[in-house]
């Protein structure tokens, strides 16, 4: 299982007079979330604290976070925290902080970046990225109805169809399940289909811990 967010997004919360704003992106490498990092640091100029967090790779290679000026612990790591405990990979956080004015001391500083985080990616979703596997098959037309009724009962998406001598429908399956398929629709089909694998894709469903 592959979790990343679903879609860029912003939360805002006011806590003790104190503006925190929370911009969550997906990104592919360090750069593309540095980059992100000074965007939002050039979009909101006065503000008192940018701190941040990420995790880059499928498994989390490059991790980074940073307090920004607050207290060592407060802000950067909670950002971090917050991002690992829905399971969250290639996404950068950066809590925007004005400050208005009241200490919140440590306990609140760690709950005001953790929660603004977390309000962060509740407002952009979150989505478990599946890779699959493009499948080309070949079937004789006395055969296509079966073939489509095989697919709606297995919950395996065609794509498109090619119309011809015979009938070539595209077919994705997840890649952990392209063995198995191929030998399922060998077996049904008493091997008068012509299967051959096509490239791959990433195919993106709605997550709800």
């Amino acid at each position: 299982m592959f979790l990343t967010i679903a879609r860029d997004a912003e939360y805002e919360q006011v806590i003790k007079k104190s503006r925190f704003i929370c911009n969550v992106y997906r990104v592919t490498s360090e750069k593309d979330a540095l980059s992100f990092i000074d965007q939002v640091k050039q979009r909101h100029r006065k503000a008192t604290h940018h701190c941040f967090a990420y995790l880059v790779g499928d498994h989390d290679e490059i991790q980074r976070e940073s307090d920004n000026g607050e207290p060592s612990g407060t802000a950067g790591v909670p950002i971090l925290e917050a991002l690992q405990m829905k399971h969250l990979h290639n996404v950068v956080a950066v809590v925007t902080r004005y400050f208005g004015g009241i200490k919140l001391g440590a306990g609140g500083l760690i709950r005001a970046y953790s929660n603004t985080t977390t309000g962060g990616v509740e407002a952009a979703g979150i989505v478990n990225r599946i890779q699959q596997q493009v499948l080309l098959v070949n079937c004789p037309y006395p055969l296509h109805d079966q073939l489509t009724y095989y697919c709606q009962q297995h919950q395996l998406v065609v794509d498109h169809e090619e119309f011809a001598a015979s009938i070539t429908m595209t077919i994705f399956v997840d890649q952990s399940a392209v063995k198995k398929q191929t030998q399922a629709l060998t077996t049904r089909f008493n091997n008068q289909l012509t299967i051959k694998k096509g490239p791959s894709r990433f195919r993106e469903i709605p997550f709800n811990d």
